[in-house]
């Protein structure tokens, strides 16, 4: 059998335990990369079928035009977002793939993490006991029992998150444009529109995908609808929040903790390791230093399961285009606009 070659971009040490396996039984041959894939590093692609990318390698036009000049068919994202994508730029020439669902438990158990945290200030508490320092002022929180969340984006992991809070005897308040009445019904949430959900939740939690439309969608207009000294969570994309506008916020009160797997500018920062540097990005710096803010390197994701079964998605995406011709989890730019012929065709174009 003829292997099919793929050229893995942005590559971590712990990847290649979980996709080696799976990669060896369907025959496909993987070149791990450390750079991510950019027009600066097209050069990589040379001699390859397939493209393995992740959340932070820039698939912009150029570099799209550039994979097709180097003879790439596909695009497999080892992920579920793909705003890093020029979709528009793909369609009708490179097949795009991705891994819409891998673990929807592990980000909606760290929302939990993050609310838990912020909340009890245990990240304050682990640093106080180690210096023997038992004292417990400044550590207080609130029962979430009884209080108000609000979940912006009801996917797998948004009615994941829910279902947690739900359990907590928290009140649950959804929003999303496109709401899935029977699912409120059974777990036990109400859909709101967005401005009452900001208006009436102690803790507002995001979970939708970065598009075009919600670029900013908490900003400084969004925040002053909040209720003050409320907490927000972000595991979804880092440009769903205006930084600047969220550290006004904080530092007036408005917002009373903030935790955030993700950050707007976190290509040059995360997944690396800069504890030997200074950060010369005086908004994630600045983040960094207020007690109230908890940030995470965008590892919600990261359990056993989530990775295993984001490599088994990936190599059966791969396998699949290349053996047999379909593409089960291909995204178009269509898709987003209910244009994709892919329920119909079985792919996009």
């Amino acid at each position: 059998m003829i292997p099919i070659r793929t050229a893995f971009f942005d590559t971590h040490g712990y990847e290649a335990p979980f996709f080696d396996p799976p990669a060896q039984q369907a025959h496909i041959e993987i070149k791990y990369l450390t750079p991510r894939l950019s027009v600066d590093t097209l050069a990589l692609v040379g001699g390859h079928d397939a493209v393995c990318v992740f959340t932070n390698d820039n698939l912009s036009r150029a570099t799209i035009d550039g994979l097709l000049e180097n003879g790439i068919r596909l695009i497999a994202l080892r992920c579920a977002g793909y705003n890093n994508v020029d979709l528009q730029a793909a369609y009708g020439r490179l097949h795009v793939v991705r891994v819409p669902a891998y673990s929807p438990h592990a980000v909606a158990e760290h929302t939990l993490a993050l609310i838990m945290a912020l909340n009890r200030k245990t990240h304050k508490a682990y640093y106080r006991t180690r210096d023997n320092n038992f004292r417990i002022n400044g550590l207080m929180g609130f029962d979430l029992y009884g209080k108000t969340a609000g979940i912006v984006g009801t996917g797998v992991i948004g009615l994941e998150t829910i279902k947690i809070l739900r359990g907590l005897g928290m009140k649950v308040l959804a929003y999303d444009p496109y709401p899935i009445t029977e699912q409120a019904d059974s777990i036990g949430f109400d859909y709101v529109m967005l401005d009452e959900l900001l208006a009436r939740s102690d803790v507002v939690s995001l979970h939708c995908p970065l598009t075009p439309q919600n670029v900013y969608l908490i900003n400084a207009a969004s925040l002053a609808k909040m209720k003050d000294g409320v907490m927000i969570i972000n595991t979804g994309r880092g440009k769903l929040i205006d930084t600047v506008a969220l550290i006004e916020a904080i530092k007036s009160g408005k917002v009373g903790a903030a935790g955030l797997d993700v950050y707007e500018e976190e290509t040059d920062y995360f997944f690396e390791d800069f504890s030997d540097s200074v950060i010369d990005d005086d908004v994630l710096a600045r983040l960094l230093t207020m007690p109230n803010v908890l940030v995470t390197s965008h590892q919600a994701f990261f359990t056993r399961e989530a990775v295993q079964n984001i490599a088994e998605t990936t190599i059966r995406n791969i396998d699949t285009f290349f053996r047999q011709d379909a593409l089960p989890n291909e995204i178009c730019y269509k898709c987003c606009h209910n244009g994709c012929q892919r329920k119909i065709t079985g792919r996009c174009f």
